[in-house]
Parts: structure tokens; C-alpha cells; sequence
């Protein structure tokens, strides 16, 4: 077997090298991995634990939630406006392969089961600063058929060339993950004898511990290499502990084509705040912790003082010769001295309560918090200043959720990009016809087949008998929110209502109804010019038609004409086809 490994293009000795560019990549990323794990241990408010300080042994520890509920707002916002795609052609020929693609491409998202993977990505994008998407063709699927996977990717465990801000710039890309090393060897018999983990990795912080002894670490290794043509090919490599499960350079099928067509590495980076020189950003943890910490210390340190505040102490001195016992026993009344007692021996002890100041200053380090992360109680839907009208307060909503609006931007792109690599992964597994159920343009169900042929390259046909080649269909994505906030769906019916009470949708009135709609701007004015266009078209039918029938109820009433039935029926049709 070893030497059956030595002949192929990938064995023992590449893997060892691929570990070595693991372990450099891994050496760059050191202190973004620490930076993780410090930002999960903040979002469970558990973030005492990194102060390590033995006098808060016994103490209380006290979290509070605002950083938490800042990061579940915008959480909130991302959910409430979920993503649909819309496929554009580029030529017209292929606008029903475009039409047929924006009504499968949410099936496909839907079978995945997207919208949990959307949510798991954007709670990694608030936390760790970068969600992280994986878009996969799974073999396995279907009973052997296949199908598209997207998975929420561990940020700590994907590896890098350090300096780079692109991943598809990255000569290797890895993917790691910890599986049972027994299951391993049932699936890959070749891992039999080679259970000692060679690699480590980070991991969260876990109260109950994470026992990783049966366990070993799976490498998932792209790289990109030249074929002879001079194409850049993507090819994919899975080992562990220096054993080779499977590589596509081995597989004849795939050795001279890549692992996927598209030739990009299958993940896509969200960043929520940018960093140069790395495809990986910070978020709102890492801006907020240090407020964050500041009110929790002066929580710590209230809590204390009322403690103290409220409790009854005093100094006694070693000749006052009170009983102690029944000096703090609350429920006696008398408490017996011997000799004489005085204020230089017994006197109360008494701490001085919170000071106005003080919890002024705690507030405003809460407000200073709010500040931010852009999340005031206005956007939560609180009032202040006087501001009670509903209108007023859905405009200042509006007004203050540009920082969510900004991200969802950039959430967009990602899902845009997704989307690409799901057409490509069609394009080359597709291979037989599948059905899928969509909702039809009148809203029934309707079953729609489509294979990844309609995606192919087609020829171009012969020109003065020469043959034109090949052109493969390329499509254009504009993302929409598919799930609206109540606020955007308040607004466009308000908006709609104003038309129509207006008079935009009025047949005689659709030349000043465009006028005015080329100066407004609002989500789906397309639509509504397309419609006011339509109405004025069919106003002028029918003026035409009533001034066809006019002239025709004149030639019928005048004396001097004798209209026979031919003339007749003539007329009327003329000023049907006028109407239609």
C-alpha cells in the first residue's frame, strides 16, 4: 500500500508538507484565534472568569446584558429581513433559464436549510467579527444522487495565507474538524494504526471540560495549481494524521479537471468591520467589551456597598464586655454587658450609602454603550422628548437603523456570492433532470424541471463556415429582503394608499402620475410605472374605440346612408379590435 501511495500525486510526503503550511498558516492566525475565544466567553457573560483574580473568589460576580442585548437587536434586524435572490440574464436569450433559476434557487436554499444557517452565520458575524458560509457539493445526498450543502463554518477552524485580504488569494486554504477516531477507521480503513493526533487545535471554552482523547482532527486541504494549459485548477485533499483519505488529484475523473469547476475555494467571508491585509473583521464584542466592563465593575461594586449599606455593624473594642452573640443575634431584645459601656469601646459602624453622582456617572458609561453599537431605545421602539405620534416614531426608527441597514449591505454581497457558487455547483452536477415545486406567477403550485444542461455551454452555430464556438450562460443576482420588517411593510402600504388615493392609477391622469413617479424613489417602482403605463395605454384604446363608435352611430343615423350587414359587422369589429 505504501508504495502504491508513493506512485500517486499526492501521499505521504505531500501531506507532510500541507501539514507544514498548516502549522505556519496556524502560527499567523494565533492571535485572531485568541481573540475568539476571549469574544464567546463575553456573549456568555461569563466574562469574569478571564480576570483570573483570586479576591473575587466568593464575591459576586455580576454580568449585565447590555452587550447581549445590543448584539441580539442586530441579530433581530438580520432575520427580519432574510435574503431572496433575483437572476438577471445578461443576454436575452437566456432570460428563461434566469426566470426559471429565480424560482428554484430559494427551493435549493430551502432543502438546505438555509435560514438556520443564515442565522448561525450572522450571531458569528456579531460576535467574532466574520461569518463564514461553506457552499459544498454533497455526493452522499439523495441516496447517492447529491445535492447542494451550505454549512456555517468555524472561523477557528479555517486556515489562511497571513497578509492575505481575499481568501481566493490564499495559495492553500484548510478546513479543520474534530471526528471520532473509531468511526474514521470504519469509513477509511487506511486510518487503522494511526490514531495518534498529530495536529491540535483551538477550541472554545467549555464549564463542563471537552474530552478530546478519542478523537481526532480531520484536514480539509484546497489548493490551486496550473494545468498545462495554463488554467488554474482547484483541487481538494481530506488526511488525517498523515494518512490520505481521499484527493482529487488521485481520482482520474477529477485529475486533469479540479475538484470544482468554478476553481474557487467553496467559502465566502462576511466581515462585519474590516481589518487590512485579512479577509477576517472585528465586531461589536471587540468595540464594546471595555464599556461593557466598566459598567460591570461599578455593578460589582454597588451591589457590595447596599449589601453593606443595609447591614448593621459595629466596632467593639476586647474590655467592652458585650456578649457577641447576642449582639448579633437580631431576634433578642435585650443583649447583656459586663461593666460599664462606652462610646470608646462600642459604637455602630455604619457605611455611607451610593451618592447620586455615582450612579449618574454608571449611566452614562450605559448610554456612552448604547451609543456605540447604534442601539438607542429609539430603535427598540422607546420614546423620549415628547415624541408620541406613530408616524414620527417609524421615522426616527428609520432614521437610526442605518447602521443595521449598512450591514445587511454587506450580508447581501456574501449571499449574492453564495449564490453564484450554487449556480456553478448546478452547472457541473446537475446532470439529471430534477423537479422542483415553486409558487407560479398567479400563486398556485407549480412543478418546474430543471438539469444543469440548461446552464452549459451551447454553440454558437457556423458563420461563412466557420464555427463560432461556445458561450456559457452568465447571470447577474440582485438580492431583496424576502422577509420584511413590519416597519418596510407599514411603509409600502402607506406609500401604495397615497398613490391610489392620489389618482396615480386613474387611466386619464397616467402622464402626470409618470411625471411625478420619475421624481420618487420607493422599493418596487418599477412595477407601479409599469402598471401606470399600462393604464394609460388602455385609455387610449378605449378613447380611440368611443371615437370609432361615435363615427359609426353618425353613418348609422344619417338618412343618406344605407349600411348593409357587411358594413355593418365591418364597423363593429374595427372598434372591437380598437378595444382589445
Amino acid at each position: 500500500m505504501s508504495e502504491l501511495d508513493d506512485k500517486l500525486p499526492i501521499g505521504a510526503e505531500q501531506v507532510a508538507e500541507a501539514t507544514a503550511i498548516l502549522q505556519k498558516y496556524k502560527a499567523g492566525k494565533a492571535a485572531l484565534d485568541k481573540r475568539i475565544v476571549d469574544n464567546e466567553l463575553w456573549f456568555r457573560m461569563g466574562h469574569w472568569k478571564n480576570y483570573q483574580n483570586p479576591m473575587m473568589e466568593g464575591k459576586p460576580q455580576p454580568a449585565s446584558g447590555w452587550l447581549f442585548n445590543s448584539i441580539a437587536n442586530k441579530h433581530a434586524d438580520a432575520m427580519d429581513n432574510y435574503p431572496a435572490p433575483n437572476v438577471l440574464p445578461r443576454a436575452a436569450d437566456d432570460a428563461q433559464t434566469a426566470q426559471v433559476l429565480s424560482s428554484i434557487l430559494p427551493v435549493v436554499l430551502e432543502q438546505a436549510d438555509y435560514e438556520q444557517v443564515y442565522s448561525d452565520t450572522w450571531w458569528r458575524k456579531l460576535k467574532q467579527g466574520t461569518g463564514v458560509k461553506g457552499v459544498f457539493w454533497d455526493p452522499e445526498a439523495r441516496g447517492g444522487v447529491g445535492e447542494i450543502a451550505i454549512r456555517p463554518m468555524n472561523l477557528l477552524m479555517l486556515y489562511w495565507e497571513p497578509g492575505v485580504a481575499d481568501i481566493q488569494a490564499s495559495p492553500h486554504f484548510f478546513s479543520l474538524s474534530m471526528e471520532n477516531t473509531k468511526q474514521l477507521e470504519s469509513r477509511w480503513p487506511q486510518l487503522k494504526g494511526h490514531s495518534a493526533s498529530v495536529l491540535d487545535v483551538p477550541r472554545f471554552l467549555h464549564d463542563g471540560g471537552l474530552d478530546t482523547t478519542e478523537k481526532s482532527v480531520v484536514v480539509d486541504w484546497y489548493y490551486k495549481k496550473p494545468d498545462e494549459a495554463g488554467r488554474t485548477l482547484l483541487h481538494y485533499c481530506k488526511f488525517c494524521n498523515g494518512v490520505v483519505l481521499y484527493a482529487s488529484e488521485n481520482d482520474p475523473a477529477l485529475a486533469g479537471r479540479g475538484f470544482y469547476d468554478h476553481g474557487k475555494y467553496p467559502f465566502v467571508f462576511d466581515p462585519l468591520f474590516m481589518e487590512e491585509d485579512s479577509p477576517a473583521g472585528f465586531g461589536y464584542i471587540d468595540v464594546m467589551k471595555e464599556c461593557q466592563t466598566a459598567i460591570d465593575r461599578m455593578n460589582h461594586a454597588m451591589d457590595e456597598n447596599v449589601l453593606l449599606a443595609s447591614k448593621q455593624r459595629y466596632v467593639l473594642s476586647d474590655t467592652a464586655g458585650v456578649n457577641e452573640e447576642e449582639l448579633a443575634d437580631l431576634s433578642r431584645d435585650i443583649v447583656h454587658v459586663a461593666g460599664r459601656l462606652g462610646d470608646e469601646s462600642f459604637r455602630p459602624l455604619q457605611t455611607a450609602g451610593l451618592q447620586g453622582n455615582s450612579l449618574s456617572y454608571r449611566n452614562s458609561r450605559i448610554e456612552e454603550l448604547k451609543e456605540i453599537s447604534g442601539n438607542r431605545d429609539m430603535t427598540q421602539g422607546g420614546t423620549a422628548g415628547g415624541v408620541t405620534a406613530a408616524s414620527a416614531i417609524a421615522a426616527l426608527q428609520e432614521a437610526g437603523s442605518k447602521l443595521s441597514r449598512d450591514m445587511l449591505k454587506s450580508a447581501y454581497r456574501a449571499f449574492a456570492r453564495e449564490c453564484y457558487l450554487i449556480i456553478d455547483l448546478m452547472r457541473q452536477f446537475y446532470d439529471e433532470e430534477r423537479v422542483f415545486r415553486v409558487i407560479g406567477p398567479a400563486g398556485g403550485r407549480e412543478f418546474v424541471p430543471f438539469s444543469g444542461a440548461a446552464l452549459r455551454a451551447r454553440p454558437m452555430g457556423l458563420m461563412g463556415g466557420v464555427e463560432l464556438g461556445s458561450r456559457e450562460p452568465v447571470f447577474d443576482i440582485v438580492v431583496s429582503a424576502e422577509k420584511k420588517s413590519t416597519f418596510s411593510r407599514l411603509s409600502q402600504n402607506e406609500t401604495a394608499k397615497e398613490c391610489y388615493q392620489l389618482g396615480f392609477f386613474a387611466p386619464q391622469n397616467a402622464d402626470a402620475a409618470l411625471a411625478a413617479l420619475e421624481m420618487m424613489d420607493f422599493e418596487g417602482i418599477e412595477k407601479v410605472r409599469q402598471r401606470v403605463r399600462q393604464n394609460g395605454t388602455l385609455a387610449q384604446k378605449l378613447t380611440a374605440a368611443q371615437m370609432q363608435i361615435a363615427r359609426f352611430n353618425e353613418k348609422l343615423s344619417g338618412a343618406e346612408e344605407n349600411l348593409s350587414t357587411r358594413a355593418l359587422a365591418k364597423n363593429l369589429s374595427g372598434a372591437l379590435r380598437q378595444l382589445s
